[in-house]
């Protein structure tokens, strides 16, 4: 059985990552599993990218699509060309595809379309049911066509059902990025920075912001980052910055003692500084459940999440994106309200241990 496993954008690294492990063990065990690991370089900067192979022990690809940069519809294009022609060349018998980027509904339509190859969606099912996201459209797109759904969460089996998924088709088993999470967790180091800045554990907070209608507009990110100063008490805010958010924070021009402009730090740099951070400030999805395994507090500056147990269960808040939301809620974590949280079921690290054991009954 050959499976290709596609990866393109930081968000799939990590997800990868405990299933090629998974396998590895398996193929040593004897199991007729082979893979090639394709990253279609939807992600080309050195931290979003290269960096995550390193840290996380993920084997060099066996094909880079290197897609490149350009809109949604260049990218889309370039990528489904690109891995055509892998696909003309040798066919696997499934493609793995995981999360929500470009590249994940791009190699899946391609898949289908080329021969009506079997496709498996790992983290199948969640919805922010935002169609303005673009993540959104990728994910509705790719559970589609999917013949194999891999799920994290009972509220992602739901979604499936309520589509008309059978529930031989929906294989529960967990989430893989906290699989590596917790595997890299021992591994967590200081980013460069933390010395000279004599940041303290618990002292200071983090943001990280990268979605359109929160960084595209300059007089929108200026009014989020004026919000945070001012209700920050000082503390330290440590911003690595999204290379989309470099471009419009160029043309803002702000200035304040205690904000701190970072390049993309790697991953186990930036999760050392989220678990030892007092609060995280973000917009991103996969941070919401970071958080809530490390029980670090979580505001989110959107007025949805495909990731609700964080919410319901977890360290996450809600917050929307109008910034006066931004002070009553760092008012509510100054003086200690902000829930403790619990970790959702089965997010305990063998997530992928569980997928490898549907595969292994495909051989």
């Amino acid at each position: 059985m050959l499976v290709d496993i596609i990866a393109g954008a930081r968000p799939n690294f990590m997800k990868i990552a405990p299933i090629i492990e998974a396998i590895q063990k398996e193929q040593r065990r004897g199991t007729n599993i082979k893979y090639r690991l394709v990253h279609t370089g939807q992600h080309y900067d050195r931290n979003m990218s290269d960096s995550f192979f390193e840290q996380l022990g993920i084997p060099k690809p066996s094909i880079n699509l290197e897609a490149g940069s350009g809109t949604q519809a260049e990218q889309t294009a370039t990528i489904m060309m690109r891995y055509e022609k892998v696909l003309l060349s040798a066919k696997p018998d499934l493609v793995i595809v995981v999360g929500d980027v470009t590249s994940t509904m791009a190699c899946a339509i391609t898949a289908k379309k080329m021969g009506n190859i079997k496709v498996a969606h790992v983290e199948a099912g969640i919805r922010s049911n935002d169609m303005n996201m673009p993540e959104e459209i990728n994910r509705i797109v790719t559970d589609s066509i999917t013949d194999y759904f891999f799920t994290t969460t009972h509220t992602a089996n739901d979604n499936l059902r309520a589509t008309g998924i059978p529930d031989e088709r929906i294989f529960f088993v967990g989430n893989t990025m906290i699989d590596t999470l917790l595997k890299q967790a021992p591994l967590f180091h200081q980013p460069p920075f933390w010395n000279k800045l004599k940041l303290q554990s618990g002292e200071y907070i983090v943001l990280t912001l990268h979605r359109p209608n929160n960084v595209d507009n300059v007089s929108d990110l200026k009014s989020i980052l004026v919000a945070i100063i001012k209700a920050s008490r000082g503390l330290p805010i440590i911003f690595p910055v999204h290379p989309r958010t470099a471009k419009t924070l160029e043309g803002i021009g702000i200035r304040a003692n205690n904000l701190h402009v970072s390049e993309p730090l790697s991953y186990l740099q930036f999760n050392y500084l989220v678990q030892h951070s007092k609060v995280v400030i973000t917009d991103s999805g996969g941070i919401q459940e970071e958080t809530t395994v490390m029980h670090v507090p979580c505001i989110t500056l959107r007025d949805n999440t495909e990731r609700p147990e964080t919410c319901s269960m977890g360290t996450n808040e809600l917050i929307g994106t109008n910034p006066d939301a931004i002070f009553p809620a760092l008012e509510k974590l100054f003086a200690g309200n902000w829930k403790k949280g619990n970790i959702p079921y089965m997010w305990d690290g063998k997530a992928a241990e569980r997928i490898v054991s549907v595969l292994k009954n495909m051989v």
